[in-house]
């Protein structure tokens, strides 16, 4: 909306979608909608991933009501227009007419989307040449990086760190990473490595693990495998002092992770560092997490995004490409399509770190496009995560026990669960870390048989519910 008069402020929608009943050329559509003040956000625009349609609301509020316009469809006479007045916090159900069939709409906005997912009109199989030319034969250090997307800002753990004085130096030499990727208390579990490169985050995970668990790292470039493979089996066996070695690396594309023989349902945790945005497909990449992914599983990875879609110029640049810039995803791009896949709720770890571009060539390119590196967390608890953070009454406690966190538990940016502590969380929340991987290391109280309503405080730093861990309202998700 424009020309927002003095004493208004901006509202924010929440939506949550109803039945859709449109199967031919016209219907209703029925959505619930909850008005709730924040501030600076006017135009608001959800994309409803089930049935590939948008709804674009306006609001405008002036003190306790809001004057909503919702739009069903987002295309060209695809959908009607309500105009209502409704009190803040108050859920309604509008009812749209759609004139437009499904069928089309779908195949509209998915034609959209493929096309900010693309690398600026170069096909697949050229955008992978050109990232194993850069990757393969261009960069022999992270001396030869061009912008900061490639290098890790902020120090790993104390764990981490012992283990990475231990990798072999030409291993660390050819990293071209941007975080961290390593979740605490990972002992045991089977770790998949997408675009595994040099293997550094292999090794390091290979000495996370510990005996029981096992690490296979993914990558196309030969050249890079070599230096991976070459050490696999001594650091296992001599400087971690293990029976048998639980690294390996694989040649093959992260699209296709069958062709690589990774099997369904077989991995724990996957984690990438700074790979996925140089897919020319990273709808097939999430998808493929998705199915090897065991129930409970997590995708807890590092990449790169922008503040906004790139042209196509700078999408198909083979230097910006390759320095993980010209492929990086619109930000809101990438939840759109983690949802999609089935990633219902993803997380953001951490706050983002700026990338600096130190090349004035690249900068014109570039224009005032910021990038950031981002650490996101994509669980796999299908039927459990939900489009909005839900009330159940429930809470949960970390015991304290997993390895590298005695104190702590950091689940996202805004959930640090001190040991020994109730906090109450939503049913997302709950069974993050309740009915994932991590569940042995938490208690939770309360299950889903009542309903409270939404979760209040969303984005707050939870809150901690009374020792007897009786819960109420507030605490965040």
């Amino acid at each position: 909306m424009n020309g927002i008069s003095p004493g208004e402020t901006h509202a924010f929608l929440s939506l949550r979608w109803g039945n859709l009943s449109p199967s031919g050329e016209g219907g209703d559509a029925k959505c619930t909608f909850l008005v709730a003040s924040r501030p600076s956000h006017c135009n608001v625009d959800r994309y409803c991933e089930k049935e590939r349609m948008f709804c674009c609301a306006h609001l405008l509020t002036r003190g306790s009501s809001s004057q909503v316009r919702v739009v069903l469809g987002k295309q060209p006479g695809a959908g009607g227009t309500i105009n209502t007045s409704r009190r803040v916090g108050v859920p309604f159900t509008a009812t749209v007419r759609v004139f437009q069939s499904r069928r089309r709409v779908m195949e509209q906005t998915k034609d959209q989307f493929a096309e900010h997912m693309g690398m600026g009109g170069a096909t697949e199989e050229e955008v992978k040449s050109t990232v194993q030319q850069y990757y393969g034969q261009e960069l022999k250090t992270t001396e030869d990086l061009k912008t900061s997307a490639c290098c890790t800002a902020k120090p790993p753990s104390p764990v981490v760190r012992d283990i990475l004085k231990r990798v072999p130096d030409e291993v660390v030499a050819k990293y071209y990473g941007c975080g961290s990727p390593f979740p605490v208390g990972i002992g045991g579990l089977r770790v998949l490595d997408l675009g595994s490169g040099s293997g550094r985050d292999c090794y390091v995970c290979a000495g996370l693990v510990g005996e029981s668990g096992s690490v296979v790292g993914v990558d196309m470039t030969r050249e890079q495998l070599d230096v991976a493979e070459a050490y696999a089996e001594t650091f296992c066996k001599e400087t971690l002092g293990y029976a048998a070695t639980n690294l390996r690396f694989v040649e093959g594309e992260i699209e296709n992770l069958e062709k690589a023989g990774i099997e369904d349902n077989s991995i724990d945790l996957i984690i990438s560092n700074c790979v996925v945005n140089l897919s020319p497909n990273k709808e097939a990449v999430l998808k493929e997490a998705y199915r090897v992914l065991a129930q409970g599983g997590e995708m807890f990875f590092s990449d790169v995004y922008c503040d906004r879609r790139l042209p196509a110029e700078a999408r198909r640049h083979p230097v910006l490409v390759g320095e993980c810039l010209g492929g990086a995803l619109y930000e809101q791009d990438f939840l759109r399509l983690a949802r999609s896949v089935g990633f219902t709720d993803p997380r953001m770890f951490a706050a983002p770190e700026v990338i600096e571009v130190k090349d004035t060539v690249l900068k014109d390119i570039l224009g005032e496009a910021t990038f950031y590196s981002i650490t996101y967390r994509l669980f796999k608890l299908p039927g459990r995560l939900e489009t909005l953070c839900e009330d159940y009454g429930q809470a949960a406690r970390y015991k304290g026990t997993m390895e590298g966190a005695p104190h702590a538990c950091v689940l996202d940016d805004h959930h640090v669960f001190e040991t020994g502590k109730w906090y109450e969380v939503c049913g997302n929340t709950a069974s993050m870390v309740g009915e994932s991987w991590m569940g042995k290391h938490f208690e939770i109280i309360g299950d889903r048989s009542r309903h409270y309503g939404l979760f209040g405080g969303c984005g707050d730093a939870p809150s901690s519910t009374p020792k007897d861990a009786e819960t109420g309202g507030g605490g965040c998700c």
